[in-house]
């Protein structure tokens, strides 16, 4: 990768880092703009708010996916990026909760910044170098999970909710500002390839280890891997105040985090230590590595200190786990991307987001008939599926139901 190269993506990677610092920070804060600005008491809408943009990317991911492959992805990246600042704009000048949900409308059908800057990348980059890219997002998604909270807590001490909001709209603009100086992906790919070439040297890519697979199976594994993971957030600080009422609300809060806190520290070190490893291989071992760690969080009794130890290990273990699935499931991306890269990452992206609100209602289903603890359960059993539906004779079973390509 040259060094020009470099800095794109780079540029593109903190752009999507700001936007989801915006778009992920806020809605832990939904209770408290209800409250303050709105006056409302109705707190059961925060729930209803927090799912709504989901739904709309949901919806509208798609319709990007195949504007992108039209268009450009530069410019379905740019678009992304002013549909979010109008999301967050609209946002500031609420006068109502009516007014706000509207706005998250909004946000949710013209957004999708992750879908369009993983696109762009698929045009800039190919093989290995673009799976680590696209792990390299995840990471930039999950950091300002992490520091989103922390910051605007701190800053709504000084200023309201939607002031809040009229400010954050400037940096998804400041975003497309940075996007637009870039030229088109693929330009610059063809320039290193032809610099290789002149020198010799071979780009490494990942599409000739032959793991291609079926783009069905891609997306029920894209589907089911995000509702193993979101199922497990909802009730998990809760379930261990039920089961070891001795831990603290920083020791919780740090036990949420701990998967998430290895995925930011292992990510970049494991995909290239797993680069010569087969993603299929990978993904099955880290499914089943993951469902037992689930399990193993599910059946330990509170109480002492062992149970203590076994739900730090079984946390680590899980946090391993999970990085290298999105390893190596972004390596299968990446071997799938090479033709109509906007419309698979498209898909992908409504995926996840129907995965996100299918395990967020089902969390509270599960939580409230069978226990607190139960949604652990449940994503380690979806883990095991996804394990089984790697197995080659069932690979090739859904290849044949899946619908022949339209010729």
């Amino acid at each position: 990768m040259t060094r020009e190269e470099r800095r794109r993506v780079r540029g593109v990677m903190l752009c999507h880092f700001v936007a989801s610092l915006a778009a992920l920070g806020m809605p832990p804060f939904f209770a408290t703009l209800l409250s303050e600005e709105f006056g409302s008491s109705q707190l059961h809408l925060v729930g209803w708010l927090y799912v709504l943009p989901t739904v709309c990317s949901a919806l509208a991911a798609p319709w990007w996916g195949r504007f992108a492959d039209r268009f450009g992805a530069r410019r379905s990246l740019i678009r992304a990026q002013i549909g979010l600042a109008l999301g967050f704009g609209l946002a500031s000048q609420a006068g109502s909760v009516g007014g706000f949900a509207l706005a998250l409308v909004v946000q949710g059908l013209l957004g999708g910044t992750f879908a369009a800057s993983n696109t762009w990348l698929a045009g800039e980059l190919e093989g290995e170098r673009l799976a680590r890219a696209l792990t390299a997002m995840q990471a930039s998604a999950r950091a300002a999970l992490v520091v989103a909270p922390i910051l605007f807590g701190a800053l709504m001490g000084a200023i309201s909710p939607l002031t809040l909001y009229a400010w954050l709209a400037l940096l998804p603009l400041t975003a497309a500002a940075l996007v637009a100086t870039f030229p088109a992906p693929g330009a610059s790919r063809s320039g290193a390839g032809t610099a290789d070439a002149a020198t010799g040297k071979a780009c490494p890519t990942s599409g000739d280890t032959g793991e291609r697979v079926n783009p069905g199976l891609l997306l029920w594994l894209q589907f089911g891997f995000s509702f193993a993971c979101v199922v497990t957030y909802p009730y998990f600080i809760a379930d261990l105040q039920a089961r070891f009422a001795g831990l603290s609300t920083v020791t919780l809060a740090a036990l949420f985090s701990l998967p998430h806190l290895v995925y930011l520290a292992c990510s970049a070190p494991l995909g290239k230590a797993l680069a010569g490893y087969r993603p299929r291989h990978l993904l099955t071992l880290a499914f089943a590595a993951m469902a037992l760690a689930c399990w193993a969080q599910y059946a330990l009794p509170g109480g002492g200190w062992q149970a203590q130890a076994g739900i730090w290990l079984a946390r680590l273990a899980m946090g391993l786990a999970m990085t290298t699935a999105f390893v190596a499931l972004h390596r299968l991306m990446s071997d799938a991307s090479r033709q109509r890269a906007g419309r698979l990452f498209g898909r992908l992206d409504a995926a996840a987001k129907w995965a996100g609100v299918t395990a967020g209602l089902g969390a509270g289903l599960l939580a409230s008939r069978y226990g607190l603890a139960t949604p652990l359960l449940a994503s380690a059993w979806v883990l095991a599926a996804l394990g089984l539906s790697l197995v080659p004779g069932l690979t090739r079973l859904h290849s044949s139901l899946s619908p022949r390509k339209r010729t």
